[in-house]
């Protein structure tokens, strides 16, 4: 069973914007509430980088490239988290993976694609 959907990827224009989410169904809210949410992304020929992070007190941080442009948030209620990304730029273009950190382990989505146009 897949422990992590996401969604929201495609491709856009550079300038434009594009919100993924990543959904853990499976996940209760006990355990939702004292897990870190990040997400990465891994360009082709690169390695796979952190770009957000939203931990379970809500502290954020993001990888300098993308400072200003994306905002990262959780909603327990649902289990999702969002990462919007406004004036994407080609080199955004890469698959985003969501990750899941906790005491009891961690877990990976299984990707999704974002392609920037110039």
């Amino acid at each position: 069973q897949v422990s992590l959907v996401e969604s929201g990827g495609g491709m856009v224009q550079a300038g434009g914007s594009l919100r993924l989410s990543c959904r853990a169904p499976r996940m209760i809210l006990s355990t939702f509430s004292v897990t870190d949410m990040e997400w990465y992304r891994q360009a082709p020929g690169k390695q796979r980088e952190l770009v957000a992070r939203i931990t379970s007190d809500r502290a954020t941080n993001y990888a300098d490239s993308v400072k200003g442009r994306f905002t990262i948030s959780r909603d327990s209620r649902k289990r999702t988290v969002d990462l919007q990304m406004n004036s994407l730029k080609p080199e955004d273009t890469a698959i985003y993976y969501c990750h899941t950190r906790n005491q009891w382990g961690q877990d990976w989505g299984q990707g999704i694609q974002v392609t920037v146009s110039s």
